[in-house]
């Protein structure tokens, strides 16, 4: 995740405002070691998520012919405006994941079968702690979340956050923007730090969650 030196997780409007270079290129190298992308429907509309290309990451990272991670997508709705080039991936390892409700709306799932694989978890919401056993189930061990806000304040809050990577931008951002987590996290625990390191005037920070 990426914030202003003010907490704000956006600069007008969006996360890539706020980066640099170097950040740029820790968030390869974390796509590059992880099993799967867990992100919200939001963030995939806010950010124009497309599936993850080989150009894009660093492929000696991975074990031996490991597919390139997919892009697992929660919604609890199932509405997937806006999510359309996530919609377009070939059946196969690489293919989308969709996490959702099993109340969403059957002809939404109608609409996407074929077209993503399809993970229910939970009834009126998605149950996180259901879908990471679920991914789990599949092979998905190491699973790479790049928010939005409300999707990292749900696992945090669910004790399903191991670690956490964090750009500090040398921006003010001011305004109304959120932070990277949202909702009620009473109940999250606390971090600690890693280890930090510093490039220019961007500070790049990994904490753990603490032992209990």
């Amino acid at each position: 995740m990426v914030a202003s030196a003010d907490g704000a997780v956006t600069l007008h409007g969006r996360s890539g405002g706020l980066s640099g270079p170097a950040d740029k290129m820790l968030f390869t190298v974390l796509r590059s070691v992880a099993d799967l992308v867990l992100v919200g429907a939001g963030t995939v509309r806010a950010e124009h998520y497309r599936p993850v290309q080989a150009p894009e990451i660093w492929t000696q990272l991975r074990a031996g012919d490991a597919p390139l991670p997919p892009i697992a997508l929660v919604t609890a709705s199932l509405n997937l405006a806006g999510c359309e080039r996530l919609l377009a991936v070939p059946p196969g390892p690489e293919q989308t994941i969709v996490i959702t409700t099993s109340v969403a709306p059957a002809d939404r799932k109608a609409a996407v079968a074929g077209r993503v694989r399809l993970i229910e978890a939970g009834d009126h919401q998605v149950d996180l702690a259901a879908a990471m056993s679920a991914l789990a189930d599949l092979g998905y061990l190491n699973i790479l979340t790049e928010g939005g806000p409300r999707l990292l304040g749900q696992l945090a809050s669910g004790g399903l956050l191991d670690e956490l990577c964090l750009t500090t931008s040398p921006v003010l951002a001011g305004g109304g923007a959120g932070r990277i987590v949202a909702g009620d996290l009473a109940d999250a625990g606390r971090l600690v730090l890693a280890h930090v390191l510093a490039d220019g005037d961007f500070l790049f920070s990994r904490y753990l969650l603490a032992a209990t």
